[in-house]
């Protein structure tokens, strides 16, 4: 697989931001490249075709959570510590440098995006939700379908999940009214 121009650069964007992330020690600094982070990875989504999972990345990930971390710390006292990045153990760095490598490696094997030869085209689940999505559903678009119908259960779980992240922001801003 080939990366275009934007897919690397937006790959290397999110690279250095999980880098920044890991070696800074001001907590706001962190706090900052994290959401940037989900953000990057919000970007990847689109690009992979999935809105969905970006919109979920994007809310939860760079909003939701890049809030309740800065709550925190603006509650909390900083330390008045001079050092500003912290180096990894050599050890950590050794398992977080295989790791890279490992999935480094997996990425030739990748079929191009939107590629015809993609195992998804000619799977047997996605012929089959293509053929039987209407007839069983009755919800003309197959997506809306899959996640409604099929994966019912997994959206329920997620619409908990983002639910719980609103709550939660609500009682951090001492909110009880829910408008």
């Amino acid at each position: 697989m080939t990366l275009t121009p934007l897919q690397a650069a937006i790959l290397a964007f999110v690279l250095g931001c999980a880098l920044v992330a890991a070696v800074l020690r001001d907590v706001l600094g962190v706090i900052i490249a994290s959401a940037a982070y989900s953000l990057g990875i919000a970007v990847l989504w689109v690009i992979l075709r999935a809105p969905d999972v970006a919109l979920t990345e994007a809310a939860v990930g760079a909003g939701v959570t890049t809030l309740l971390f800065l709550l925190t710390i603006a509650k909390t006292v900083r330390p008045s510590d001079e050092r500003r990045l912290e180096l990894p153990s050599p050890r950590t760095a050794v398992v977080v440098l295989a790791f890279v490598a490992v999935l480094a490696a997996t990425v030739p094997a990748m079929p191009a995006i939107g590629s015809p030869d993609a195992p998804v085209v000619d799977s047997r689940v996605t012929e089959y939700y293509l053929e039987n999505a209407y007839e069983q559903t009755e919800v003309k678009n197959v997506v809306t379908a899959v996640l409604a119908a099929y994966r019912g259960f997994d959206t329920l779980g997620e619409a908990v999940v983002v639910f719980a992240a609103g709550v939660a922001v609500l009682l951090v801003l001492k909110r009880e009214v829910f408008v």
